[in-house]
């Protein structure tokens, strides 16, 4: 039976992790401890960086920006998951699942045009070390990280009202733990067109176009870093960018695999485990990355942590 049209549905069914009731409990132990972890992490490092005065900088600037994206990422999709769980509810809104994907859409794109600002501001960092100060000047690094925002914030609007113009079949299951934009235009019965290109631009001028910056930006650091003499040197210029590497490395492999799935036949257990990684489990890696790597991080950090517990006594 062939389903019907229905321009004024009201309601999805997200079918991520809820299909199997009997680990239920276990889902929502282990995704209330990741959500707590990259929270109290990333906010710890904001902390830790805004407390002390040597880290007030650029790079230390867009790694702010950064994990205050990341606790907003996660916030938008793993409390509505331990809600359904703790109610034994798949349902999502038809008003709550477009204003799930607008946020959603917003800080992904947003963590990846953050990580190309970082990418530039060490390639500055590195290869034009004596006009630094002049070049990521405080106007400079502001306005990058408003144009961020702008730019998320009108792309993720833009597939928002193109998703409201559409009309959705009867069949409203979403193979997913949260409303993804690609997996809702799929529901629809009516022409899909718009968003589908909508969505390959968007895919190319901020997935590859970010991706390209990067590895340009790399290619000049790695160059630069070439040139220097002495060992200690290039280990120096090269422990800068190694944490922003790997947070890089991560952020795409784990976008990669949510591409993967998405083109894959539909099933909702594959669907939900690489949008975990993507959303959760990188989000919930950052800080701890950037603290492990990070000399300047774990001074602060044992700074901030100290300061804490001598006010408490």
């Amino acid at each position: 039976m062939k389903p019907e049209n229905d321009s004024h549905i009201s309601e999805f069914i997200l079918l991520g992790f809820l299909e199997e009731p009997e680990l239920h409990s276990i889902i929502f132990v282990l995704f209330l401890s990741m959500y707590l972890i990259t929270v109290f992490g990333n906010l710890l490092l904001i902390l830790a960086v805004s407390s002390d005065p040597h880290l007030h900088t650029p790079m230390y600037f867009f790694l702010s920006n950064l994990s205050f994206v990341d606790i907003c990422f996660t916030s938008t999709t793993v409390p509505k998951l331990l809600v359904n769980i703790q109610k034994e509810c798949k349902v999502a809104t038809y008003d709550g699942c477009i204003t799930q994907m607008y946020f959603v859409n917003v800080f992904a794109v947003l963590d990846d045009l953050l990580l190309t600002v970082m990418a530039y501001d060490r390639f500055v960092a590195i290869c034009h070390p004596l006009h630094y100060t002049v070049i990521m000047n405080p106007r400079i690094c502001g306005l990058l990280a408003m144009g961020s925002w702008t730019v998320s914030s009108l792309v993720s609007l833009l597939h928002s009202l193109l998703t409201l113009r559409l009309s959705f079949c009867t069949d409203l299951e979403i193979p997913n733990f949260f409303c993804d934009l690609k997996q809702m235009v799929q529901l629809a019965c009516s022409d899909t067109l718009l968003n589908d290109v909508g969505i390959y631009l968007s895919t190319v001028l901020l997935g590859g176009g970010p991706l390209a910056g990067i590895l340009y930006s790399y290619s000049k650091i790695v160059s630069s870093i070439r040139q220097i003499s002495s060992a200690q040197g290039k280990y120096k210029a090269f422990s800068t960018c190694a944490s922003h590497l790997a947070v890089v490395s991560l952020f795409y492999c784990t976008s990669l695999g949510v591409y993967l799935s998405s083109a894959a036949p539909h099933s909702s257990q594959s669907n939900s485990i690489a949008s975990v990684m993507y959303s959760v489990v990188t989000p919930m890696l950052n800080p701890f990355i950037y603290s492990l790597r990070n000399n300047d991080i774990k001074r602060a950090l044992k700074a901030f942590l100290l300061k804490g517990t001598a006010k408490g006594h």
